[in-house]
């Protein structure tokens, strides 16, 4: 076989594995725009469930058998117990709140496995949980992280945790200068 032969048959080779080949969505090794949108649409459905107070819509998106620790540490398993939990403080020290989260990390660490790392700043609230204090006057400032999975073509939160964002440190005061003497 003569070098322009050679050449040819090897580029065309090369062209074939080109355009044969799947890109990294296609292989399943990198998200979609569409799997990323369908995340950042479960968060925007959850933010508005808190802001109706409705336990059963906040709690839909977890599997059934996640697991949810809760911004005092408490764990929670089970979508079911979940809901349980969140009914009790929409009917008392959050029945008024109003939260607004914005997406601050989302990164898949498969192509059905996603970690989501978000910011809430809460306000309208009647008390706060025991060992919680406001990040500052009147809000409450906390970051949650999800542990999202895909199954049949469904985002599911299958863990969960929140955690509170703690007020700034007081500035310490300037000592007054110790007298000399005179």
């Amino acid at each position: 076989m003569n070098t322009f032969a050679r050449s040819s048959a090897v580029m065309a080779l090369f062209l074939t594995c080109c355009v044969s080949s799947p890109g990294p969505a296609e292989k399943g090794q990198g998200p979609s725009q569409n799997e990323e949108a369908s995340l950042r649409k479960l968060v925007t459905e959850q933010t508005e469930a808190w802001n109706r107070h409705d336990a059963a819509a906040w709690s839909k998106s977890f599997a059934p058998d996640a697991e949810f620790i809760n911004i005092v540490g408490t764990v929670f398993n089970g979508r079911d117990e979940i809901e349980k939990r969140h009914a009790i403080v929409f009917a008392s020290v959050f029945k008024d709140s109003r939260t607004e989260v914005t997406v601050r990390k989302l990164r898949f660490v498969e192509p059905t496995v996603a970690v989501v790392d978000t910011d809430h700043v809460v306000t309208g609230y009647t008390g706060l949980p025991p060992g919680v204090q406001a990040t500052e006057q009147g809000v409450l400032r906390t970051r949650m992280r999800y542990v999202m999975k895909q199954s049949g073509g469904t985002w599911s939160i299958v863990a969960g945790q929140n955690t509170d964002v703690k007020p700034a440190p007081a500035q310490p005061s300037q000592a007054a200068p110790a007298s000399t003497g005179g």
